[in-house]
């Protein structure tokens, strides 16, 4: 059991609980879960109900958020020790720790009741996996021990497309199964970038990243060997058939410019007193990729 470095001394308000979400994290799951759902084909000649529909999105929205909620109820000495994460509710002593408990297993409750008795037992499912996931195999078992903690608990951020495409099918078919292997090949160089310019406050807090516990030149390499199966996940669903030419040639592009960066950080030597432009590059353009390309994808499908 971990315990807050800060003791109580304010108290919580709606923003304290807001921010126990991560509503910044939350944005791309949810726009993720959106465009599965939109790329998913009609059942019976029909899409899903618009009321429906965004019934789901609120359910995976509040599933994210249970998880960001629980992980930061476990991590809250993590956090503490860490100047990006110093600023949250726990560490920074406006909130309880068994406050952030209640809250976040309510949300989870809420969310997979919602969406099972408005949705499907499908979504359901793959709801309730990913949050359990996110709280107990990355938060708790992996995060602390190995610096595989990113290439296995990056799973738990790529279920969104397929709830979303269940949700609206009632079934897993391979492009969202595509999808998920897309988020989940995209996680290491993501977040590996953040770790080389932020591993400094991973090293202080004692979590074993893969900057500190391999170095740099090892993180780098890694980078650019996970872009590679990256790129073939995010191209694979157009020579497939499963997408047109719209998401095809956004595919190639938004791709090629992510692999010359990858190759740009991948093959650099960086002093200890580097700025590490082209990691910060890296890391930032990484989240536009994955908008980008999950926008290509309803636009493939609506306007093809």
């Amino acid at each position: 059991m971990t315990t807050t470095a800060a003791s109580v001394t304010l108290p919580a308000d709606w923003r304290d609980f807001l921010a126990l979400t991560k509503p910044r994290v939350m944005t791309l799951v949810v726009f993720t879960g959106l465009c599965g759902m939109l790329a998913a084909p009609p059942v019976n000649g029909h899409s899903i109900h618009p009321i429906l529909g965004f019934t789901a999105i609120l359910c995976i929205a509040l599933g994210a958020g249970a998880a960001g909620a629980l992980n930061q109820w476990y991590e809250a000495d993590l956090d503490s020790k860490m100047r990006r994460t110093q600023g949250r509710p726990l560490p920074a002593g406006r909130m309880d720790r068994q406050s952030a408990l209640h809250f976040g297993v309510g949300l989870a409750g809420f969310s997979l009741a919602l969406m099972y008795f408005a949705i499907n037992l499908a979504a359901t499912l793959i709801l309730a996996v990913s949050i359990l996931f996110y709280v107990f195999v990355y938060t708790i078992w992996l995060k602390r021990r190995t610096p595989q903690n990113i290439v296995i608990g990056g799973a738990a951020g790529a279920f969104p497309p397929l709830i979303g495409w269940a949700a609206a099918t009632g079934d897993v078919a391979l492009l969202p199964v595509l999808l998920f292997a897309l988020i989940f090949l995209w996680t290491p160089p993501h977040f590996w970038a953040l770790a080389l310019f932020v591993k400094t406050d991973y090293a202080n807090a004692g979590v074993p990243m893969l900057p500190v516990v391999a170095g740099e030149r090892t993180t780098r390499t890694q980078i650019g060997l996970y872009t590679l199966p990256m790129i073939v996940a995010a191209i694979a669903p157009w020579p497939l058939g499963l997408t047109g030419a719209i998401y095809g040639w956004s595919a190639v592009a938004l791709s090629a410019l992510f692999l010359a960066l990858a190759a740009h950080v991948a093959l650099r030597n960086s002093a200890a007193d580097d700025a590490m432009v082209p990691e910060k590059r890296l890391f930032k353009y990484s989240i536009l990729y994955l908008f980008l390309m999950f926008g290509a994808l309803v636009a493939d499908r609506w306007l093809a």
